[in-house]
Formats: C-alpha cells, structure tokens, sequence
C-alpha cells in the first residue's frame, strides 16, 4: 500500500501564459493576467498553478530556449509583477510551479555566446561540441526535424541541439554545469515558489556518439549517468523542502519512471509519461493522420497505472498541455454542442478517476476544442511549420498536410483562452499573437459558469472528490473488461471501500454486459443509464462497498 503523502491529493492547473490573459493590449498574455484570474482558478478548485516558461527568451520555441533563467521576459512583465503572482497566489491558498528547462539552454544565452568563440573558452565544454570532416557526427535526428547537429562556421565545428537549432544542449557531464544549473533551481527556491517541472529532464544524460539505426534517442534517453543526476540535483536543491516537481520524460519506460519517484530515491515528485497520447500516431510517427486506437489506449493508461502503482512510484495523469491537441477533439466529439459537452465530461472522469497527481491545461475545463485552421498562415509552432515543410517535400499534397497538422499541431492547444463573448474572447484588446476561433461566442468561461450543467463544473466536482476521498489518490486499481470496443471499466480499492467506474467512449448507447452491476451509491455521473444501457459519452462512478 501506498505511504499517504498530503501533495498526492493535489491537483494541477497549467497555464500558458502567452495565451492566457493579456492586460496591455499587446496581444500577448501577461503575468498581470494571470493575478486578474486568480479568483477564478481557485474557484475551480485547484492546488497549484503551474506556468510554463516566462524566462528572458528570443521565443523561437516559445520560451523553452531560454537566454536568462533569472529575469522576466519583458513580454510577461517584470520581476516585481512575478513577485505579486506568488504573493497574490499565496494568499488564496494557491501555489506556483515553474517550468524550468535544463537539457539545453537558447543560443542566445550568454553561456553559448561565450562558448562559440573559441575552442578554448571557459564556456566551451558547457555544450557538445564536436568536429567532423564528413558532415554531422552523428545520423541523429532533431526532435524538430533534420539533423541534430548544426554545424558553427566560427570554429569549424558543430554542437548538438535535440530540439530547435537555436536550443543547444548543456553537457550534464560537466560538474560546472550542474553546479550552475543549481544555483538558478535554489535561487527561484528562495524566490518563494513552490515546485518544478523539469522539462525533458530524462534526456539529460548522453551517452555514445554513435550512428544510430533510427533516430538516435536510444543514445540518450534514460541515458546513463540520468538518475546519478537526478539524484544529485534533488540533494542540492529542492531535496529538503515540501516542493512539488514533476519530471517530463521523453520515450521512457515504466521502470525508469518508478526508479525517478519511488520516494526512497530522492529523484523527483512525479513524472508526465506520453505513451498514451501516441495512440493516434501510426507506426510510432507523430506527423501522420491516424484516429484513436482505443484498445491500445486502455491497454497503456492500465499498464502504466499498475506498474507504477506496484513499483510504489508515481504518475502525473493528464489529457492536454500545451504540446498536445485539445482532448475533446483529439478522443472525443467536437461536431456538435451536445457531443462536445458529454465527451469532454466523460474524458474528465475517465482521467480523474485514476490514480495520480492530475494536470488541467487551461481551457481544458470548460471543454475549449481545437481551432481547425485551413492555412499554413494561421501557424506559429516551429515545429508543426518544419512538419509542413517536411511533409510536402514526401509528396503529401497541401489539403493532406493541413490535415495532418490539424489533428497533431501544438498550436492546437495554444490559441488564447476564451473568457467571454466578447471581441478576442475577452482575451486581448489587441490583436491576439495567434487566431481565435470563432467558437468563443459559444465556448466560454463567463458562459460555462452560468450554467450549472457546464464541463467546469464536473471538473470543479472531480477535484472536491479527490481531496475528500483518499480511494482516488491511494487506492489500487483492477481494469475490466479490456476487450469491450466501447467501455473502459475499472474498479478502485482502497481499506475495504470499493468504486467502479463505468466510461463509454462512443457517441453511442452500448449495452452493460452481463454482471456489470452499477444500482448502487452514485459518487458522480454524465448521461444516462437506464435499463443496463449506458448512453452515448455517458460516465458513471459508483460505491459497491460489500
């Protein structure tokens, strides 16, 4: 059984500033923004807020290339304005994650700066450098498309970047790094916030420089020195205090994860695992058009909740964040009103039943959907633009790539939150930095939280629940009925109490099978069951305690 640890009952709401609320007029969300809507987060019923990067950054890859971890960037607003967040958050019982991004820093960093100038600089071995006569030293590939390697024509040589080519890697192996990187986790420490998310923190540790036979992630995912690292970075940071920190791992696997949280390691909190939500990629490619593959996502959700159940670690569960598309259109019904509704309640229940420290992405909650461009125009993700490129260049035609790109772009979820009816959906009196879709005259919170029969609302029910009822947080899972093509059933147990949960993942009704008994104490509920036929979308949560 699970040691009770208080944050496990928490619940997380991620905000993407950029998107959020913009006070200035600029068409760029704002920390100020953020203070402005306080009140309504916590109505929701949240523990902590977690924003993903404010940094000073060039935002080639929207913050996650940072150029200095210790200010503000100037589009967010200013130290002072940071300050009041934590303060104004604190007072209303709401605590701040940071997102921080140590597997690589911007090239406009001055680390990197310094480095490229010589192959003598102090700064060098800060980064992987490495010369090469015949191209790239490696065959890996960028995680945004093309090689991982930039050749720098000032000293003849080529650094890695896993990601953007203005993201370049830090070289972990080098104490001086580490000890730099630990002195920013402990400044914003001091600072008063209150946890972390690493981002892609298992990709930390590289290994050999080898060709690959792929794309070269086994050289450096979960690579070899990764949790000696970890291990370091939480007894010289945030080891000693009651913070929250959540790992983002890249392709790892379930024992790994276990070995990243298992409280005795003194790693990290939790981790965020992806596994599920490639369940629509086809033959392991993201940039492909392909539907949800329902089997295979109650086989990885169930897989991954008891193995790391039983391996005494812990997850992060979520649908959405700010890299996926909005869940409601990805697994459920976007087509008309009714079925957007029902499907973004029933996929709330499907997740917040399972055991795990939940994440809701902004907007996720009043079931915003996702925006459906029709041009390459309306884009600003540099990696779903590389994709476009990439993809014409296979032979896809135009109406095909935008296809693909409407299903899988990050861009999906990063159009501005939808507060109100009004010009920009209440977000912006500028014009936003991105499209709004024309939706927000019917998807919005002032209208989600008039009518008591809104998504919002079911998600504010799901927290209540988790804080009140330790079966959610600590008890055992057991799946049922695996092979059903509509249903994902399962049953939690905790010190003698029982729940099932009942989620019919079709826009159709579907008949219970036979000793499927729901006529008991309903915990929550969406849709219908009436003679052992549970309607279309529809999610039950019952009470058979024997």
């Amino acid at each position: 059984m699970l040691k009770e640890i208080d944050w496990r009952k928490s619940v997380v709401y991620q905000i993407y500033p950029k998107s959020f609320n913009d006070t200035t007029g600029n068409g760029v969300g704002d920390i100020n923004g953020i203070i402005e809507k306080l009140d309504y987060i916590k109505l929701l019923g949240v523990d902590y807020i977690w924003l993903t990067p404010v940094y000073e950054s060039p935002m080639n890859d929207n913050g996650y290339d940072i150029s200095n971890y210790l200010e503000i960037n100037e589009d967010f607003g200013t130290m002072d304005d940071f300050e009041r967040l934590i303060n104004v958050a604190h007072e209303k019982g709401l605590k701040v994650m940071l997102d921080i991004v140590i597997n690589h820093t911007s090239t406009e960093h001055e680390w990197f700066k310094a480095a490229r100038k010589s192959k003598d600089n102090p700064y060098r071995d800060f980064y992987f450098f490495k010369a090469s006569e015949d191209g790239p030293p490696t065959n890996w590939h960028s995680k945004f498309g093309g090689n991982a390697w930039q050749y720098d024509p000032v000293t003849d040589e080529y650094y890695l970047h896993l990601f953007d080519v203005s993201q370049a890697d830090l070289n972990w192996d080098n104490p001086e790094v580490r000890q730099s990187l630990y002195r920013i986790v402990n400044h914003w420490i001091d600072f008063g916030v209150d946890g972390f998310r690493f981002d892609v923190i298992n990709l930390i540790s590289k290994g050999e420089f080898k060709d690959s036979d792929k794309i070269g992630k086994e050289f450096y995912t979960d690579g070899p020195r990764v949790h000696e690292f970890l291990h370091e970075l939480n007894s010289q940071t945030f080891g000693n205090t009651d913070m929250m920190t959540v790992g983002e791992m890249s392709s790892t696997t379930i024992e790994n994860c276990i070995q990243y949280t298992k409280p005795e390691r003194q790693e990290l909190n939790s981790v965020f695992n992806f596994h599920h939500l490639k369940v629509d990629y086809i033959d392991g490619e993201k940039w492909t058009n392909a539907k949800l593959d329902f089997h295979k996502l109650k086989e990885i959700l169930m897989e991954w909740q008891r193995g790391i159940y039983e391996g005494g670690g812990w997850n992060a569960i979520f649908w959405c964040n700010h890299d996926q598309p909005r869940v409601v259109s990805r697994f459920g019904d976007d087509t008309s009103e009714e079925m957007r509704v029902q499907s973004a309640k029933m996929l709330a229940i499907a997740l917040h039943m399972l055991q795990g420290t939940p994440y809701i992405y902004q907007g996720e909650e009043i079931g915003m959907m996702d925006p459906h461009f029709t041009s390459i125009e309306q884009y600003r993700d540099v990696e779903s633009i590389n994709a476009y490129h990439q993809l014409l260049s296979e032979g896809h035609t135009e109406a095909e790539v935008l296809e693909i790109l409407g299903q899988k772009s990050r861009d999906n979820s990063r159009t501005p939150m939808q507060w109100n009816d009004n010009m920009n959906a209440g977000f912006t009196v500028g014009k936003p930095w991105i499209d709004i879709p024309s939706n927000y005259r019917n998807i919005n919170v002032e209208k989600a939280l008039q009518d008591k029969a809104s998504v919002f609302y079911t998600y504010q029910k799901l927290i209540q629940l988790r804080h009140t009822h330790d079966i959610i947080t600590y008890g055992d899972i057991v799946p049922r009925y695996m092979d059903h093509d509509s249903l994902f059933v399962y049953e939690r147990h905790y010190k003698g109490q029982q729940w099932l949960v009942i989620v019919n993942f079709s826009s159709n009704n579907v008949t219970l099978p036979d000793g499927l008994h729901y006529e008991s104490d309903i915990v929550i509920q969406t849709g219908t069951i009436e003679n052992n036929v549970i309607s279309g979308f529809g999610a039950i949560v019952v009470e058979t305690n024997t």
